[in-house]
């Protein structure tokens, strides 16, 4: 996983030096994107169940695969870019979800 986060931080350290917005515009957008990624994994999603009439089966359970993964990296370059305690606050945020879910069966 220290491989996964050190590419975010690489893509943030790229968008920070890319980014034409004003700084307090920077964290709404990293948001927003996630919704933007989100259209794509829905549209493939929709194209691998052939679920649109007018356009058949248009997408691959792969393409449903990569823009899954899109919606993921957008969701932690976000994250990262609004605290500098990303990987600990995921890591946090999934262990509580898990507790949460299963309980004492968790551990």
């Amino acid at each position: 996983m220290e491989a996964t986060w050190d590419g975010v931080q690489k893509l943030r350290g790229w968008l920070d030096d890319e980014n034409q917005a004003a700084a307090g515009d920077v964290k709404l957008l990293r948001v927003l994107k996630i919704g933007e990624e989100f259209g794509e994994a829905a549209e493939a999603i929709t194209g691998a169940l052939g679920a649109n009439p007018r356009k058949g089966n248009s997408h691959t359970w792969q393409d449903v695969e990569k823009e899954l993964a899109d919606v993921i990296v957008t969701s932690m370059v976000a994250l990262a870019t609004i605290t500098p305690d990303a990987e600990k606050v995921l890591e946090h945020r999934v262990a509580h979800l898990v507790q949460r879910v299963l309980g004492d069966a968790a551990s």
